[in-house]
């Protein structure tokens, strides 16, 4: 069964060591393949392709939050939104 990360900007999660339960392989989200979906990303064991990850898309609530505490990657995510042409 795959872990669900429900926090995109909890620290460390990239590079923790998760176990694929169908065949043992051990490694980090860096080595694993990500498929991208509406609503999360998800991280597939490079072995046997049996999900391990999945990475809920945060809120535009979430990356407020976290940028107000000073997260870069939130802040950098709030500036690519704010030079995003609005329609008039």
């Amino acid at each position: 069964m795959a872990v669900t990360l429900d926090n995109y900007f909890v620290p460390g999660w990239r590079d923790a060591t998760y176990t694929c339960a169908a065949c043992e392989w051990q490694g980090s989200a860096r080595q694993m393949p990500m498929e991208l979906h509406e609503d999360e990303a998800q991280f597939d064991c490079p072995q046997c392709e049996n999900p391990i990850l999945l990475v809920v898309h945060p809120s535009l609530a979430q990356v407020q939050a976290a940028a107000a505490e000073g997260h870069p990657e939130a802040i950098e995510q709030l500036d690519i939104l704010a030079a995003a042409p609005r329609p008039d």
